[in-house]
């Protein structure tokens, strides 16, 4: 769904245009001519496939490469994997410095909304009000965009598959929309989502495996924005994408929106990334939608969840792994989810602890 998602970001992006008009000043565009002179010595596409083999496992974490670093880190998690439980102890460090590096970002984000502040005011000033216009025909497409995939793409294709009505559905996740949208990140509902799926009627081994999959692979509303954001950083560089670098784009931006992670700010990252590897001369426009990204990002999660929580249910009426009655009954408010079993870790029913007999005191 989501290389279908990327394909309807792209039709969109033709009819709108956005990013049109808009000029940056002589000492970025060189800046991207520079990079583009440095793409085109880089070679064909056998250079492009060597250029994915750093010269050691760390180098691929200091020269900037997205793709070497993603060429590493599958070595080790397959390494790793196939260690078996001597790997544990590599896998909890591992761990322990994902956690050491998401507080370094952290800090560095607090710097975040002053870099984006002085992107979008450079960017104003040397267009006027016309940027201004630009990104918020950007920021309104894209939410128009993921509206209609979402209520019409997979609203259709779980009523075909499932027959459930995806209105049904957003209304039985209400609450979890209303968490994504006040962080702005889908990462936040993953537990309430496997909870409410279970509960939903699907079977816990479907939604164990769909669920956390989707998360790294499924990402809808990501690849809506990829595409939208490529074609406006083209449009407002001046150098519009031709069809076949659309379509050029469309494929490489498949296999970078996969396993993007689902915390605020990483389709920015992804964005980045990829345009870094397959047209380096574009790099440059990313600050342009850097202000208005905090704002997309919100409808970029929301579109992410809902596709993950109809791939939940298309897979299991595929797999025969979901008792539609029970889908039925909840859908329509006759079982209700009990909010009190969240507290639990194996999203079951708390028991009670029996009530100790009242002694009389002696006297």
């Amino acid at each position: 769904m989501s290389t279908f998602a990327l394909a309807i970001g792209l039709v969109v992006g033709n009819l709108l245009h956005p990013g049109t008009g808009l000029h940056l000043s002589e000492s970025a565009a060189g800046k991207g001519a520079e990079l583009a002179d440095k793409a085109h010595e880089a070679g064909g596409l056998m250079d492009f496939v060597q250029g994915i083999i750093p010269t050691s496992l760390f180098s691929a974490l200091t020269e900037g490469s997205v793709l070497q670093a993603l060429f590493v880190a599958l070595l080790v998690g397959f390494a790793i994997q196939g260690l078996g439980r001597a790997g544990e102890p590599i896998l909890r460090g591992v761990e322990h410095l994902q956690k050491l590096v998401f507080k370094v970002l952290v800090m560095i984000l607090w710097l975040a909304p002053i870099g984006a502040f002085g992107a979008i005011a450079n960017v104003v000033g040397q267009t006027g009000w016309a940027a201004v216009g630009q990104l918020l025909t950007l920021m309104v497409g894209f939410y128009i965009t993921c509206a209609i995939f979402v209520f019409g793409v997979l609203g259709a294709l779980l009523r075909v598959v499932s027959g459930v009505s995806i209105f049904k559905l957003v209304r039985y996740l209400a609450r979890e929309y209303l968490l994504i949208v006040s962080t702005s990140s889908s990462e936040s509902a993953l537990p309430r989502l496997i909870a409410k799926m279970e509960h939903l009627g699907v079977d816990r081994s479907t939604v164990g495996v769909v669920v956390p999959t989707g998360y790294s692979f499924n990402l809808d509303g990501t690849a809506i924005y990829l595409t939208m954001a490529s074609l406006f950083i083209a449009g407002a560089l001046g150098d519009p994408l031709s069809l076949s670098e659309q379509i050029g784009l469309l494929v490489f931006m498949i296999v970078a929106s996969k396993g993007a992670a689902g915390v605020t700010g990483a389709g920015l990252a992804t964005l980045a990334g990829g345009l870094q590897a397959h047209r380096p001369d574009l790099l440059d426009g990313v600050g342009l939608i850097v202000g208005i990204d905090r704002f997309m990002s919100e409808a970029r999660a929301v579109t992410n969840f809902s596709g993950n929580a109809v791939a939940t249910l298309l897979v299991g009426s595929w797999t025969h792994t979901v008792d539609k009655a029970k889908v039925s009954a909840v859908l329509a408010g006759r079982d209700p989810f009990d909010e009190l079993t969240m507290l639990d870790d194996d999203h079951g029913s708390r028991v009670q602890e029996p009530q100790q007999e009242k002694v009389p005191a002696a006297v």
